[in-house]
């Protein structure tokens, strides 16, 4: 079950697609946005103000004159801390909501994905990219869109400023200003857009592991592999840290030399004071513009930073976009066709997870009629949750076709498939929220009597009213409040909610001891009579009720007796 995950934990994207894919999902959010740049560049433009009337006093208090009010460098103040404040305020709550839209539409690709594919995907990298990924596009405003925008403004200023004292003087200072604020950090992102992807990566198989590790720290403890759990941890946290050392060393030495462009312009003034260069220049103007050039340099001195951020913004906005990578191409917007009945059957299906892997399915060919209860056996690997992938369209054949009632899955709208197939996968998920909530999940419109008979049905229903809330009762993560079995058959009680006419069992017995599986397995044999139902299994525990069984290997479903 791991083919998807081990693909799509490397996913990242390349070039400018997905950052322009991202900002077109802030479209709602545009206002906000630019309202905040709006902000930010006044907010720039009364500091550069402040700092500019600031040396004028200065250098009028010199010559005895005066050049600046006090009065004036009071409002400009004043001015300042409250646009530098409206700034924080608009920026970053544009960006907060603009998060929040991406979490949202990140769920929803997931969900529309069937099922979102959740048990065919590591969770680890799944939370890689809900969390570490989504936060990093938070930088591709804050920290590259807004600096991006105070320098683009600065530049003429720069300009315009020293042209005041010659052309030369102008095209030197703004020279220095552009290697600065756009050169400098256009290189810094290609020389580390590679470690980018890498960094992403290494964090992405750093989280895996220790979820892994959390989550099968029983097993782990059993088999006595602390040590060799430990040391891969210890492992991969040494390579994320190792790089970002790397990435933190060049961040350094591209900020060193936007920092020495600032120190260059500065000399550059100096030496036109003197008379060394472009002319001897007037003092009251020098330190007008030297104020000015600290102002200038100060509002891009990041943008160096953000070019090497660029690389990982744009990796990180790669994974979130692609979090259907490997998933099957959405249906083509033609009128949706009607399955006639139910009936499934696969036709010389080929498939494989990626181009480089070796098939899973070669020539399959398998018919499941209608109403039909059926097995698919076989050891791990052998493509048994492969199979199902196919089914929900998680993932799509490569050749040959897969129909449902006489209608390839691919020509089917997403509503009609997911009425007409339900999944129990074997890491169903129970959520920390009440048994109600839990079930609503599977019809979100079913009333308490609806609930009380699937849980009846799943041989739950007893145990749920022993319970001081009965259907309001807060279950823990992973409802741990129950037992694996009760847990279950909570999980088997939401499938049974949906009208799905089709039912696909992915190991139900997983994770269970040998009397539960079997007391679980016997109550499938009454809850789902009429409807298809397809139990993926390893073996068979001698309680299930079919009408046939298949056995996969090498790609191939061969029809067994038992």
């Amino acid at each position: 079950m791991s083919d998807l995950a081990d693909h799509d934990s490397g996913t990242s994207g390349q070039g400018l697609r997905p950052i322009l894919t991202i900002l077109s999902l802030w479209r709602r959010r545009a206002p906000g946005l630019v309202i905040g740049l709006i902000v930010s560049v006044l907010a720039f433009g009364f500091g550069l103000a402040l700092l500019g009337a600031s040396g004028l006093r200065l250098a009028g208090t010199g010559a005895g004159i005066v050049l600046a009010s006090a009065l004036l460098l009071r409002l400009l103040g004043v001015g300042r801390v409250v646009l530098r404040y409206g700034e924080r305020l608009t920026t970053h709550d544009a960006m907060f909501r603009a998060l929040a839209d991406l979490r949202v539409w990140f769920f929803r690709k997931l969900a529309r994905s069937a099922a979102g594919g959740l048990g065919f995907r590591r969770s680890g990298d799944l939370l890689s990219r809900m969390v570490g990924d989504v936060e990093a596009l938070d930088g591709l405003y804050l920290r590259i869109l807004v600096p991006l925008a105070g320098g683009l403004v600065a530049l003429p200023i720069v300009f315009l400023l020293a042209l005041h004292h010659g052309l030369g003087l102008a095209l030197v200072l703004a020279l220095l200003f552009v290697l600065a604020a756009f050169v400098l950090p256009f290189l810094a992102g290609r020389l580390v857009n590679h470690d980018s992807a890498a960094l992403a990566g290494r964090s992405a198989r750093l989280r895996v592991s220790v979820l892994d590790l959390v989550s099968g720290l029983r097993e782990v403890r059993a088999f006595n592999a602390e040590g060799r759990m430990l040391a891969g941890l210890q492992a991969r946290e040494s390579a994320l840290l190792s790089l970002q050392q790397t990435l933190a060393h060049r961040n350094a030495v591209a900020g060193a030399a936007s920092f020495l462009c600032q120190q260059l312009a500065v000399v550059v003034v100096l030496a036109s004071v003197a008379g060394l260069a472009f002319g001897r220049m007037n003092p009251i103007f020098a330190t007008l513009l030297l104020f000015v050039l600290f102002a200038c340099f100060e509002i891009v001195g990041g943008l160096t930073r953000a070019g090497a951020l660029a690389g990982h913004v744009a990796h990180a906005a790669g994974r979130v976009v692609g979090v259907d990578a490997g998933i099957a191409p959405p249906v083509p917007a033609v009128a949706p066709a009607t399955p006639s009945g139910h009936a499934l059957r696969f036709r010389d299906v080929g498939f494989r997870w990626q181009p480089d892997r070796p098939p899973v399915f070669e020539h399959l060919t398998l018919d499941i009629p209608q109403g039909a209860r059926i097995a698919v056996l076989g050891p791990s690997g052998s493509g048994k949750s492969s199979l199902a992938a196919l089914l929900l369209r998680v993932a799509a054949p490569q050749t040959g076709a897969i129909s449902l009632g006489g209608v390839d899955l691919a020509e089917l709208d997403e509503a009609t498939l997911r009425s007409s197939i339900a999944w129990l996968s074997q890491s169903t998920h129970l959520f920390d929220d009440t048994i109600r909530a839990n079930l609503l999940l599977g019809r979100p419109g079913a009333t308490d009597a609806e609930l009380w008979q699937a849980l009846d049905q799943a041989a739950v229903g007893d145990v749920v009213r022993g319970l001081p809330d009965t259907l309001d009762n807060w279950l823990g993560e992973g409802g741990a409040g129950l037992s694996g079995g009760q847990g279950r058959r909570i999980a088997l009680a939401r499938t049974l909610l949906s009208p799905a006419p089709i039912l696909i069992l992915d190991e139900p017995g997983a994770g269970l001891d040998a009397e539960t599986e079997q007391a679980f397995l016997a109550t499938l044999n009454t809850v789902a009579a009429g409807r298809t139902v397809i139990l993926i299994a390893h073996r068979l525990t001698g309680v299930e009720r079919l009408d046939r069984i298949w056995r996969l290997s090498n790609g191939i479903a061969t029809a067994a007796a038992g």
